[in-house]
């Protein structure tokens, strides 16, 4: 698929020589410094050099200081406590660590998950009834409940008070819950907006700590979970969310907790952890407890303080994981099939596909293998209750969440972000929906839009790429959303060896540029189809991402190389 490329606008001359000169880095890494808003010294500094001192004062957030009464007031009267959080990755990890932190302070406290298929999205009607009958006074709902209106009604009517802590965006009217901790919420002062539901939960955690004049070491031990929730829910890498990862990262490479150890283990991830490897290798496993079995199973991993009791969880949910891939590539090969025999599909701005028997667990990860081939807003659905459930999932710049509340009048109930969304309707409306959204996403979607595209931070000389280069890139780390790694364009390149196409779909070669004699070792993933090209002596420009290449314990600088455009 072509890719458009972005390059990006160069800041002010004076401001990256001033920044240049302040920090003692290259004019190119200062204009990328710049362009990511760290344009001045202090800001470098705290962008390098992350420390939890820059924590928001967790009071900040709205209704704090009522969920924090609350909580202390149950466990002075030693009231029974629920944690109660999605099925998904940044829920799990949410309950692993509100639930394992409360739990070395108090003992009546347990957890619930609800069951994809059995109860859906959020805080069900199960679960309440579950809450009742075991004598719940206190339910502290994580990444969920920020629309959960009539639960919170039946919750209320058994008496049972209700804390919730999401990240969601929330609806016109709130649930009539005791306390209500959102950064999204219209009257939140809370400095900043994009934590995860794991993120929030932290923050109950930290500001009951705070109250209570607890150390706050014991909760900085739960920060890899953090982690793990910010790569796998793909929010931005940027403020807190930066001092969070930066930390939780650290504690993942160093001493991770006996779940997430046995997960990288059974995941074969060999160095460094990154972002990259979490949502890659760590995400895909938690998360496929909760699409094939139950998600209780991968809370119960991430809580366990043994490793080998991990270890023995741990390949249960790898095994999981391989069910879930087999499913996932079934499932995605009927879709693009539905797809290339539909001509009407294919000239769509849209794609919305329906079939009774698609495993609801993957809908969504197949929902993003169809943007993969046709980029446009697409919405998966499959029956679950008599119903059409689905998985929405958007292109860079599209809101969907946005498109599919102007079809609300045609659904049960929906809910996510502006790339991803959940929905349920009637099987006897999926025709109207689709030719609604098609109109919607029509109407607002633009021709660039449909088009992918890299960001291209600088276009330069391969010759200024040195080690001190790649080290001031590394410091730049963790890279996610709002912080991606940097990515370089430069011209008139050729190859002088023959490359090497690896394992069918890969490239490996090394490139050249005119009037240097800088050779760098590139490896171009999923990049074969051009070996013809390269290979002929043809000279072209790459844009292409730097990184540090371990090999005998030997380093040397490679070249990931993202796209090539022949002259």
């Amino acid at each position: 698929m072509d890719q458009r490329w972005v390059i990006k606008s160069t800041p002010d001359n004076r401001k990256v020589e001033q920044l240049s000169m302040d920090i003692n880095v290259n004019p190119v890494l200062s204009s990328i410094l710049i362009q990511r808003g760290v344009d001045t010294y202090k800001k470098a500094k705290s962008y390098f050099r992350p420390s939890l001192s820059g924590l928001h004062d967790p009071f900040l957030m709205e209704d704090m200081d009522l969920a924090i009464e609350r909580l202390n007031r149950a466990i002075h009267s030693g009231e029974n406590i629920l944690i109660y959080g999605d099925y998904d990755v940044d829920g799990a990890t949410s309950v692993a660590l509100v639930f394992g932190y409360l739990k070395k302070i108090y003992s009546n406290v347990n957890y619930y998950i609800p069951d994809r298929y059995q109860e859906g999205y959020g805080i069900s009607k199960k679960g309440i009834e579950w809450a009742n009958k075991n004598n719940i006074n206190l339910i502290i709902s994580l990444d969920c409940g920020i629309k959960a209106i009539e639960m919170t009604k039946l919750a209320n009517n058994k008496g049972i008070d209700l804390i919730i802590c999401d990240h969601h965006l929330p609806g016109a009217t709130l649930p009539e819950a005791y306390a209500i901790l959102d950064p999204k919420r219209k009257e939140c002062k809370y400095p900043y907006k994009d934590l995860s539901g794991c993120g929030v939960g932290f923050k109950f955690m930290q500001g009951f700590a705070k109250y209570n004049k607890l150390d706050d070491a014991e909760l900085f031990e739960y920060l890899d979970f953090l982690a793990v929730s910010i790569a796998s829910d793909i929010v931005p890498v940027n403020g807190e969310n930066r001092i969070f990862s930066y930390f939780g990262l650290e504690k993942l490479n160093s001493n991770p907790r006996p779940g997430l150890k046995a997960l990288i283990d059974v995941a074969g991830l060999r160095g460094k952890v990154t972002i990259s490897g979490i949502v890659f290798g760590i995400g895909p496993r938690i998360n496929a407890a909760g699409r094939m079995t139950h998600a209780g199973l991968a809370v119960e991993l991430l809580i366990s303080d043994s490793y080998k009791k991990a270890e023995h969880t741990a390949l249960e949910i790898n095994s999981n994981n391989n069910e879930r891939r087999s499913f996932d590539s079934n499932i995605t090969q009927e879709a693009l099939k539905m797809i290339e025999n539909d001509t009407k599909l294919q000239k769509a701005k849209s794609t919305v596909l329906f079939k009774s028997d698609w495993h609801k667990g993957v809908i969504g990860i197949v929902a993003s293998r169809c943007i993969d081939k046709y980029y446009k807003p697409t919405i998966i659905l499959t029956k679950s209750k008599n119903k059409a459930t689905g998985s929405a999932r958007s292109v860079d710049g599209f809101d969907v969440y946005e498109a599919i509340a102007q079809c609300s009048d045609l659904l049960d109930q929906y809910g996510g972000h502006m790339y991803a969304a959940g929905l349920t309707m009637d099987i006897d409306k999926i025709a109207s929906f689709q030719k609604r959204f098609e109109k919607i996403v029509e109407e607002k979607i633009t021709d660039e839009q449909l088009i992918p595209h890299l960001d291209i931070d600088q276009v330069i000389s391969i010759d200024i790429v040195t080690s001190k280069f790649l080290e001031i890139l590394k410091q730049m780390a963790p890279f996610g959303p709002a912080n991606l790694q940097p990515l370089f364009v430069s011209e008139n390149l050729f190859v002088t060896n023959r490359p090497r196409i690896l394992k069918e779909d890969h490239l490996k070669f090394y490139v050249h540029q005119e009037d240097s004699d800088t050779v760098f070792e590139t490896i171009g993933f999923g990049l074969a189809p051009y070996f013809e090209l390269i290979n002929s002596g043809m000279r072209f420009k790459m844009a292409y991402a730097i990184e540090e290449n371990n090999y005998l314990n030997q380093n040397s600088i490679q070249f990931i190389a993202k796209d090539i455009k022949f002259d």
